[in-house]
């Protein structure tokens, strides 16, 4: 399976036009949206254009999208929420959880971690894509190069539940992957030339990832 991975749109027409162009380019099965799909406002737009694509969007919501966006995904047949759920496709197991999930920056979406962890972890086993908003702790959420700024209940939860791959975003400053124990972990925000990170997911558990990156030679 191959899944092109996003984070931190934030309702930014530019980056829905670059979403757009690597649909094409890639032919991924799935989109996958890690949080701050929109920016506060102007929801609809957005959605929209994302409900428009190709292919299925597989999203959770991020610290500027609006408390509850979740029930309102319900009205766009295209855009299905990964909160708190778990599905299958292409025969790869799929969950997310929402929110910001505590970390040093103020949210309007706080899951407290030890329910987070006793809501998610039935969800999650090493076969597993888990998006969520922000980084596990001391895995590529370096603010600055300088402190991290992630989140320790996502790190606990890779670290019991140890998840195939785990797609984040949220820290501008740290696009990229690294593996944190045996799970792959994403950071896809696109800030800069940035662009998100397209996945190939085996049965047997292989997995590559490509992070792309608008202005540098491929």
């Amino acid at each position: 399976m191959k899944v092109y991975a996003v984070a931190d749109i934030h309702g930014e027409a530019s980056r829905l036009d670059r979403i757009e162009a690597n649909i094409d380019r890639f032919a991924p099965d799935c989109l996958v949206v890690a949080g701050d799909i929109i920016n506060w406002v102007k929801a609809a737009p957005v959605y929209s254009r994302l409900n428009r694509l190709p292919v299925p969007v597989l999203a959770v919501c991020g610290n500027t999208d609006p408390f509850g966006q979740e029930k309102h995904l319900r009205a766009y047949p295209n855009i299905r929420s990964l909160h708190l759920k778990r599905l299958y496709l292409g025969g790869i197991p799929i969950c997310g959880i929402g929110g910001t999930i505590p970390v040093p920056f103020s949210s309007r979406i706080r899951l407290l971690e030890r329910r987070l962890i006793r809501d998610a972890r039935h969800l999650v086993d090493r076969h597993t894509l888990l998006v969520v908003h922000p980084p596990p702790y001391g895995t590529l959420d370096r603010v600055m190069g300088r402190f991290s700024a992630g989140s320790r209940a996502v790190a606990e939860i890779v670290r019991q539940c140890r998840p195939r791959v785990l797609v984040c975003g949220h820290i501008h400053e740290e696009p990229g992957s690294k593996y944190l124990h045996e799970t792959l972990v994403v950071n896809c925000a696109m800030a800069g030339d940035s662009a998100g990170a397209v996945i190939e997911i085996g049965e047997i558990g292989h997995k590559e990832v490509y992070m792309i990156h608008e202005n540098r030679q491929q």
